[in-house]
């Protein structure tokens, strides 16, 4: 028998093995493509064309290594990040760490409805024959009506259901590279600025650079990602393949966040060169609005979606990570295949959280960009010091065995750690004094 027969039961295996493990890495990756991470895109596009594209390169590097780390942990464990925070290092360092993380989560879960709120204009432009309706009652209702079904999706069903409804808000994120396709950029010097860096050295250009990395690195996917591999009963032995599931993840969503940048940049970029009234970009809304006289209706209409997308899919997701690792933290019963019954504390806390967004937004005047600000900072604030307890924990031959991290990892790691430690000083230095000399 050919050699080649022999070894396709083995690849058929595989396949079959990788295909029923998938989904912690790609879904996790994915829905850091959130409101914030598409307006930081977009903004980096507007303001610098594609002078940014370089950056995720090595952005995507970091990301793999941080999200490998936990997985790896949760596959040898079978525990969550935030159980192994408590065994480890005390109660009282975890009760305020996730304490300084709850107020985060809840201005990232805000940003999502927000961005519900951002896209509703887009969609009631197109649909003239709802036009007796007030827009201000069309857009409440659309952050109302995805509040709701964010929590009928996981209160009814378990957790194979969830993950195939998440994958397909993966798929929906294809939108952003339909959109880029759309507006015709000149690829040439798309591929020009992504493989040789360009750095310009001005504070604007270091905070975009900063908001860049500190987006597509959040602390909050640490926690989930960890917590998904122990609820899908992802053991050693088929850790292989949630490894190329990270991986795959990784890339995916770097994917979309380049072609983000791509569409913003060879429009709006391109736009403001040329025009005596520059575009005024503050969101991803005011993005795909601005692209309706630049690049067409469909290329708006398909960025709206796209950040719809991406605002319900991450507004699912960020309060089932914050309800996860509370539950964790404290050993209430936590799970999507739980019933309400089974897990009061964790159904509890989702709701709360999902409400308390979604009411931040429907609140008139209520401060919503600063609310976002602060959470951000806090969050790059947490950053480094998750990333050291997790290189702790993860070099730790007690709990890790022989599954600790190599040299080279820990080279990468620790590098890692060092950069985002240093850029969350600056940003946060620059954000108070924005007028300092660079």
């Amino acid at each position: 028998m050919p050699a080649a027969l022999l070894k396709r039961p083995n690849l058929l295996r595989s396949v079959v093995m990788f295909l029923s493990i998938v989904g912690p890495g790609i879904i996790t990756a994915n829905a850091d493509n959130d409101v914030g991470g598409i307006t930081t895109y977009s903004l980096a596009g507007a303001q610098f064309g594609y002078e940014l594209l370089w950056l995720l390169i090595p952005v995507t590097l970091a990301l793999i290594v941080t999200q490998e780390m936990c997985a790896r942990m949760g596959a040898v464990t079978g525990k969550g990040l935030a159980d192994l925070i408590r065994e480890n290092f005390g109660v009282k360092l975890t009760f305020w760490v996730l304490l300084i993380f709850v107020l985060g989560d809840l201005g990232n879960i805000a940003a999502e409805f927000a961005g519900i709120a951002w896209s509703a204009p887009i969609f009631y432009g197109f649909m003239p024959w709802i036009h007796a309706v007030p827009g201000w009652i069309f857009t409440d209702g659309m952050v109302v009506a995805a509040a709701a079904l964010v929590f009928s999706v996981i209160t009814h069903g378990n957790l194979k259901v969830v993950e195939r409804v998440f994958f397909a808000f993966c798929i929906a994120y294809l939108a952003y590279v339909v959109s880029a396709v759309v507006v015709h950029p000149n690829w040439g010097e798309v591929f020009h600025q992504t493989l040789v860096p360009h750095f310009s050295p001005t504070s604007a250009y270091l905070v975009m650079a900063i908001g860049v990395i500190g987006t597509t690195i959040a602390p909050w996917m640490q926690f989930y990602i960890q917590a998904a591999v122990v609820d899908k009963g992802i053991r050693v032995a088929d850790y292989p393949y949630s490894r190329l599931d990270v991986v795959s993840g990784a890339f995916v969503t770097d994917i979309i966040a380049y072609f983000i940048i791509v569409s913003s940049a060879a429009t709006i970029y391109l736009h403001n060169l040329h025009s005596a009234h520059p575009l005024q970009i503050a969101n991803a809304g005011d993005v795909a609005a601005a692209l309706a006289p630049l690049a067409g209706k469909f290329a708006s209409l398909l960025f709206a979606f796209g950040l719809l997308n991406a605002a319900i899919f991450t507004a699912s997701i960020l309060p089932l990570s914050t309800a996860y690792y509370v539950c964790e933290a404290f050993g209430f019963e936590r799970g999507m295949d739980n019933s309400f019954k089974d897990a009061p504390i964790f159904y509890s806390l989702y709701l709360a959280l999902i409400v308390t967004g979604a009411s931040i937004v429907l609140l008139p005047h209520s401060p919503l960009l600063a609310i976002i600000f602060y959470s951000q900072v806090l969050n790059g604030a947490l950053l480094p010091a998750i990333l050291v307890l997790m290189l702790i924990l993860i070099n730790n031959r007690r709990l890790m065995g022989k599954y600790v991290n190599g040299p080279a990892f820990n080279v990468i790691a620790w590098g890692t750690v060092a950069i985002v430690g240093l850029l969350t000083i600056v940003s946060v230095v620059l954000a108070f004094f924005p007028n300092l000399p660079t």
